[in-house]
């Protein structure tokens, strides 16, 4: 396979970014260091005066240890504000919440909400459901202390990249079988919702080159689900496509690259939300790999951020 010609001239700097090593059990650790001193920036660099940074520990939903918490909020704000929950990418093996934390800081400046970026357990240490768990305490502390917090508890949206926006995926679903509270919106950011992906063939030549290949999905899903993807009775809170009614679920936004490992499931996925009769936005850019938006200047990225904001901003005043 080679690709790279396919890739839109302006995205090509954001190769560069990412640590060449092969993600394996014997090199997690090392890849989970590169990634954090590479990709996570001092809050100084990226602090907005207008948006108040802190960091909280708060319950478990599911009996666990308490979760770490970002929360990003608008300072001096009057009314109920709407919240986004954050989450973040990594394979379900790496990354902190700190990761998203400039894009965290402009959606809470730009659309005027407070955003809560959520410390999930990774895998393989913690085996799904853990991640989503987490999460899910994070979207009920939201919920029971949105008066306390200035938060309108019928406009929290959730939302993250990749693993993050798998576990979104998954949260959507398990918010809707619970029945405790309600999302407004999801925004799901090339997520990683299938592990059947990584048992098979990878039949589209043009994908999954670059940044997440088949080796490292392959990998990331044994490590989530402690077995080789593919198998039978895979759960939907662990693998969101492997949901067999999507109905009722919250309206979404979903984009991903062109030349992404999860365009073809991605694509699905949006496709069957739409006929169980969710209101979907999709976007495929065109020579885009996983990850792009690391080429942080380029238009495309800045493009896709602002879609994906205006998207939330809709969401929030429809």
């Amino acid at each position: 396979m080679n690709t790279r010609h396919l890739i839109a001239t302006e995205l090509l700097p954001g190769l560069e970014l990412v640590p060449e090593i092969a993600l394996r059990t014997d090199t997690l650790v090392e890849m989970r260091r590169l990634l954090d001193t590479t990709l996570v920036l001092d809050e100084e660099e990226y602090a907005h005066p207008e948006i108040e940074i802190e960091h909280l520990s708060i319950a478990h939903a599911f009996a666990g240890p308490d979760v770490k918490i970002i929360v990003y909020k608008p300072r001096n704000s009057i009314a109920s504000i709407p919240a986004c929950v954050s989450i973040h990418g990594g394979g379900y093996v790496a990354g902190t919440a700190a990761f998203s934390g400039p894009g965290n800081v402009r959606t809470a400046a730009e659309v005027g909400c407070m955003v809560v970026s959520v410390d999930y357990r990774l895998a393989p240490e913690t085996r799904a459901p853990g991640a989503v768990e987490d999460c899910y305490s994070a979207l009920k502390w939201l919920h029971e202390n949105a008066d306390e917090l200035g938060v309108d508890r019928n406009r929290i949206a959730i939302g993250g990249e990749s693993a993050g926006g798998g576990l979104a995926a998954a949260l959507a679903l398990l918010a809707r079988d619970r029945g405790e509270f309600n999302i407004c919106f999801q925004v799901l950011i090339y997520p990683m919702l299938d592990d059947r992906t990584a048992a098979g063939q990878n039949d589209n030549p043009h994908t999954g080159e670059f940044l997440w290949t088949s080796e490292s999905n392959a990998f990331g899903w044994e490590a989530l689900l402690g077995a080789k993807p593919g198998g039978a009775n895979v759960s939907p809170y662990a693998a969101a496509a492997r949901a067999t009614d999507l109905s009722n679920l919250p309206p979404a936004y979903l984009s991903v690259g062109s030349l992404d490992l999860f365009l073809e499931e991605n694509i699905d996925y949006a496709t069957r939300m739409l006929r169980a009769g969710v209101n979907v936005e999709l976007h495929v850019y065109p020579g885009a790999y996983h990850g792009y938006e690391m080429a942080a200047e380029s238009l495309i990225a800045i493009q896709s951020e602002k879609e994906r904001r205006d998207a939330l901003i809709r969401a929030f005043t429809t």
